[in-house]
């Protein structure tokens, strides 16, 4: 029977495709289901047999660790060389959008408390 390893909504689509090359290269026998028309069944990287999902699982795991650490020492790099955009830097650079959205969450503040009173 098969089992679901590995949820795909919300995944960037490089580690989907890492994933997908991980089980083919350990010849673990697995297929995906997609989120359907409508986007609202479970997009997933399923097992085909039970036999080879703790394989499977602890291969998941262990990428999943890598894969961590090495966007965090990525984001770690950036960080220190200045190219992570701040939250400054982002209000220079687009004040209208920033703006925005700041009145509207002071906009939604005001109608939810209003309410209150």
């Amino acid at each position: 029977m098969s089992k679901l390893l590995f949820r795909l909504r919300n995944v960037p689509e490089d580690e989907a495709h890492d994933v997908r090359e991980l089980l083919s290269q350990h010849e673990i026998e697995f297929y995906e289901t997609s989120a359907g028309n409508w986007g609202i069944s479970m997009p997933g990287i399923w097992v085909r047999h039970d036999s080879e999902y703790d394989e499977a699982r602890n291969l998941l795991d262990t990428y999943q660790q890598e894969r961590s650490q090495r966007l965090r020492a990525e984001y770690e790099l950036a960080r220190a060389e200045g190219r992570v955009e701040t939250q400054w830097q982002r209000l220079r650079n687009e004040p209208a959008k920033v703006i925005g959205y700041l009145t509207g969450v002071v906009i939604l503040l005001y109608l939810s408390i209003r309410i209150f009173y």
